[in-house]
């Protein structure tokens, strides 16, 4: 992933609604295609869906936007947390995890 530590940024968000079995998953790893995003999402035992991102801060907020537009039938609630963003500890490219 291209960037520079000092402008990088890492968020989770929890996403609640009917997010599992909807493509919900692939369309977040299509999305990211079009960002500079490492990361994954993975869907959580309680029916949420779990989507950590880490990347330059305007290229999550897009990403997140996008994400959130063509899924936006299928979300109740996004819970956002934004946390440490350390290299190397997240997924490169993005992707999905079981």
């Amino acid at each position: 992933m291209a960037g520079t530590e000092s402008g990088l940024a890492a968020v989770r968000v929890i996403y609640t609604g009917n997010v599992q079995g909807v493509g919900f998953r692939f369309s977040a790893l299509e999305v990211s295609r079009r960002f500079d995003v490492d990361g994954y999402v993975r869907n959580l035992p309680d029916g949420a869906v779990e989507l950590v991102a880490l990347g330059e801060a305007a290229q999550i907020e897009q990403f997140l936007d996008d994400v959130a537009h063509r899924m936006r039938s299928h979300i109740e609630q996004a819970r956002r947390e934004d946390i440490s963003p350390t290299r190397g500890e997240f997924p490169s490219p993005f992707q999905i995890r079981l």
